[in-house]
């Protein structure tokens, strides 16, 4: 499902297309479904025109084209209509492009945010586990003393 701003930019880039698809006659057929599949996978935005001679509007082709193919439908103005289904293989060739020529640059795997918050909430566990440890062995001294000053107490009386 496209957003609206997604759609909004989709439309933009029809604009400038071709009309590449014709829905005649003979409506929404299996080779024209084979042929939307292609083009499709070729370009991912493909524009269409519905003749007056079918027996269907623009919207119902629209429609039915987009069910048969998994693709979402951007516009229909007229008797012309937009299609778009993202393509793994244009993401493929635009992610290589110009990828020979450059190294490719190395990515730091942790957040450079979360790696300074994450020491600073160890830092501050290690102070308060060095403070309780103090007051720990500061109880255990005083329990310690008060234990000889009773039996000394109990040993004078």
């Amino acid at each position: 499902m496209l957003t609206s701003k997604e759609r909004a930019e989709l439309r933009a880039k029809a604009n400038s297309l071709d009309t590449t698809l014709i829905v005649g006659k003979g409506g929404v057929s299996d080779a024209l479904i084979a042929d939307v599949e292609i083009q499709l996978d070729n370009r991912e935005l493909v524009k269409g025109k519905v003749l007056e001679t079918a027996l269907m509007s623009p919207r119902e082709a629209s429609d039915a084209i987009c069910e048969a193919t998994g693709a979402d439908g951007v516009s229909v103005v007229g008797n012309k209509f937009v299609i778009y289904r993202f393509s793994e293989k244009l993401q493929a060739e635009r992610n290589m492009v110009g990828r020979a020529k450059r190294k490719e640059t190395p990515v730091s795997k942790s957040d450079p945010v979360r790696k300074g918050a994450r020491a600073r909430r160890m830092a501050a566990k290690a102070e308060r586990e060095r403070r309780n440890e103090y007051f720990r062995q500061q109880a255990i001294d005083k329990a310690i003393e008060r234990n000889r000053e009773r039996q000394l107490r109990d040993s004078e009386a």
